[in-house]
């Protein structure tokens, strides 16, 4: 048998968590949805007219999703953590970065 460079085999029943804090790797889902967190702060505060903050609102025109697809949208899961007044939220940047770390757990919980 080939031993990995970490020295854990399969076998070994390692979880995930355990080899990313050995490692020092950030989780993927994480880095993600931080990454997803921000992107939605900055395009709630620019002001300049570009379609960005339409496309978080944008509903279909017949209200239905495709087979398979979850009804969620960006902004569902966004009005989850922050309210249905998420864009005003998105002003302060002070309070919407303090709400980073609740939207990132509650993403990958569900994801």
């Amino acid at each position: 048998m080939e031993r990995a460079t970490l020295g854990v085999y399969l076998r070994d029943q390692i979880r995930n968590e355990e080899i990313r804090r050995r490692t020092g790797v950030t989780d993927v889902a994480q880095r993600v949805a931080k990454m997803k967190w921000k992107w939605v702060g900055h395009i709630a505060r620019r002001t300049d007219g570009r379609w960005g903050s339409e496309v978080l609102e944008w509903r279909p025109r017949s209200g239905k999703r495709c087979v398979g697809r979850a009804p969620t949208r960006w902004a569902d899961d966004i009005k989850r953590v922050a309210g249905s007044r998420w864009k005003q939220a998105a002003q302060d940047c002070g309070f919407w970065n303090s709400l980073q770390k609740t939207y990132v757990q509650q993403w990958t919980s569900i994801k």
